[in-house]
């Protein structure tokens, strides 16, 4: 195989502190390289200084190999080098592009014009728009000939199953359609080189499989390669044929994904024991709560259909079942931002009963201010240091000291040590990790101090070692703050693992309540392969 690029002693620091240590490895022409790692390792990092992107690094080189046109602008593969260009037919000429230390600028845009990438929680679509205006956009881009571009554009979405979306506007679509929309807006720059960087971290499991063939497909038919980064070992699996493992921004293990991620794994345990506390009174009532909606394409939608349970005091409660159950719908009305069509919804403030359905300061108003909700679509203040997001969470003024005291306690229970915790506060959230931001934001929820927190889909970003991580700070924020939980999710280990009961929902019902190894017993063989894929392999 012909080595397409070559990184030599690649070293980062970020405010004086190194996050990659003399990275040295090759990729082939056409290969598909996985980098996996925890969060914070450094996989993000390393993939946009390999694509070009953002600052270049303290030391080392990332060379590429190349062949390129004197006479156009076609730049293609090293081992098209002494053949005809297949744009004007003139000889081509190899040569080695030294990314960041490269003096023809001009040279270093038409690489990197030949690579692309998908970055990580963001689609980068122009929402208003239709999807195969997307794709058109795309081709706008590269100077694709306008009387073409209408079969170009159509042909890519056949190519990643989208035909029947095209006329869609981009915003309606699922996260997985997204996120094919933007893979035939990249492969029509018609690159030898995609960047994917956490593609499937925020989809659900059966629809990250869905995406991982797109890929596989797109690398085969393309005659492209591929760098993917994640944390998920199925991905990896999935779509690598070369892995390369790092911790702490330095290579630890390079080779078949098999062995790469054995060695990932081998960190993973989970021996801490937790006693399950004496429960309280019921502190969430729901009372025949139905929510329906009316839609143009399918008319009424019962996503909520007479749903009747509770919740008890530092109880940790899951709500479980496939994409489209009810699942989300019902976490939005416990939580008040949803009002229901009809039903009690009862929460308990002291030795108060409030009716979540009434609006009013007395009734949701006052309610809402004890329940925190973390959305598996959160968001951080770009522009606010860690710290600075988590006190303005609270919306009080603290001296410092105090405000910094809180704000460590809380990252804590959210899983990160107290060295860690101490070391990100004056960190940008764009300076973490996805899966250390998503840790942050479930600070910010917890640094409220609610009495009932709502955790949709938790771990859909993290990697299984942080899985643990967030599990235990479950456990301690129930046993030191007497937090209850309740926990939406399709990862069906993490359920087993830390939920005391759970709700099975079917197309909007739930048709099975009670302890966990029960309800998990009951599920069908398409539930169980759709929660089961959740989960680390």
């Amino acid at each position: 195989m012909n080595p397409l690029i070559t990184v030599e002693n690649l070293c980062m620091d970020f405010d004086g502190k190194r996050v990659l240590h003399n990275i040295s490895f090759e990729i082939g022409e056409g290969e598909v390289l996985g980098i996996i790692g925890r969060s914070g390792a450094g996989k993000t990092v390393l993939m946009h200084l390999m694509r070009g992107v953002e600052q270049p690094p303290t030391t080392g080189k990332i060379v590429y190999h190349v062949a390129v046109c004197d006479s156009c602008p076609f730049l293609g593969v090293g081992s098209l080098a002494g053949k005809a260009c297949p744009d004007c037919g003139r000889p081509l000429a190899p040569r080695d592009i030294d990314l960041w230390n490269e003096p023809d600028e001009g040279l270093r845009r038409r690489l990197m014009q030949h690579t692309a990438i998908m970055f990580q929680r963001t689609f980068a679509l122009y929402g208003n728009d239709r999807v195969i205006e997307n794709v058109l956009h795309a081709l706008d881009d590269i100077n694709y000939p306008q009387e073409k571009a209408i079969n170009r554009a159509a042909d890519l979405l056949d190519q990643v199953r989208l035909s029947h979306r095209m006329m869609h506007i981009a915003r309606d679509l699922s996260g997985g359609e997204k996120q094919r929309v933007v893979l035939a807006r990249q492969l029509a720059k018609e690159p030898f080189l995609l960047f994917a960087d956490e593609p499937t971290g925020t989809l659900d499991p059966e629809t990250a499989h869905l995406v991982h063939s797109m890929l596989i497909e797109a690398t085969e038919q393309n005659h492209m390669g591929m760098v993917v980064t994640s944390h998920f070992s199925q991905t990896i699996n999935e779509v690598a044929d070369r892995a390369m493992l790092l911790v702490e921004g330095k290579i630890v293990a390079l080779g078949s994904p098999d062995e790469v991620i054995r060695t990932f794994m081998t960190d993973l345990s989970d021996t801490e024991e937790f006693e399950v506390p004496a429960f309280g009174g019921e502190i969430m009532i729901a009372r025949d709560v139905y929510k329906r909606y009316i839609s143009v394409d399918r008319g009424v939608v019962r996503a909520v259909n007479g749903v009747t349970f509770e919740v008890k005091e530092k109880e940790i409660f899951g709500i479980i079942g496939k994409s489209g159950a009810g699942k989300t719908t019902l976490s939005r009305i416990i939580a008040g931002i949803i009002e229901p069509t009809s039903g009690e919804m009862i929460i308990r403030i002291g030795d108060d009963a409030v009716d979540m359905t009434k609006p009013g300061i007395e009734n949701r108003g006052r309610a809402k201010g004890y329940i925190g909700l973390l959305h598996q679509e959160y968001d951080l203040y770009p522009h606010r240091t860690v710290l600075d997001n988590l006190t303005d969470a609270i919306g009080l003024e603290f001296p410092k000291e105090l405000a910094m005291r809180k704000a460590v306690i809380t990252l804590k229970m959210a899983g990160f040590t107290e060295a860690k915790s101490k070391e990100i506060l004056e960190r940008l959230p764009g300076q973490l990790s996805d899966g250390e931001r998503h840790r942050v934001a479930l600070a910010q929820v917890l640094i409220r101090e609610p009495r009932i927190v709502i955790l949709d889909e938790p771990t859909g970003t993290m990697d299984p070692l942080t899985k643990v991580d967030v599990k235990h700070s479950i456990m301690h924020a129930r046993d030191e703050m007497e937090e209850t939980f309740i926990i939406v999710s399709h990862d069906m280990d993490f359920v087993r693992d830390i939920c005391d009961r759970l709700a099975l929902m079917r197309g909007g019902k739930i048709v099975q309540i009670g302890n966990t190894p029960d309800v998990l017993a009951i599920l069908t063989e398409e539930e169980r392969e759709v929660m089961s894929k959740a989960a680390p392999s």
